[in-house]
């Protein structure tokens, strides 16, 4: 069973940086897409940004142009560099791995970004 263990979170003043990591157990040479999703107090979980094993990346529009997702095949390791951060960003940050439809995703344990401003 793969594992996904994410860090990387924390306090940070708006205009602020983070950037997040999600390890995971096994190789992810062979995994096709991972993806991080946040949520809220109070809302539901929404999907961020997601890569291929390619490289090829798509964002959610609210984070378009501060947001990088990226990972290194051979350290396992996604990451999610996050600039311009804004309070609304603020939320628990889980990585993903979706499996087909008669599997459940893998997720991660979640980090939390608080930003405050």
């Amino acid at each position: 069973q793969v594992q996904l263990v994410e860090s990387g979170g924390g306090l940070v003043q708006a205009g602020g940086s983070l950037r997040l990591s999600c390890a995971a157990s096994v190789s992810i040479d062979s995994i096709y897409i991972m993806g991080w999703y946040r949520q809220a107090p109070g809302k539901q979980r929404e999907w961020v940004a997601g890569i291929t094993d390619h490289g090829s990346t798509t964002y959610t529009n609210s984070v378009k142009g501060r947001f990088t997702i990226s990972r290194d095949n051979a350290r396992n390791t996604m990451y999610l560099q996050m600039n311009s951060l804004k309070p609304e960003d603020t939320a628990v940050y889980y990585c993903n791995i979706p499996q087909s439809p008669s599997e459940n995703d893998i997720w991660g344990h979640g980090t939390q970004v608080t930003v405050s401003s």
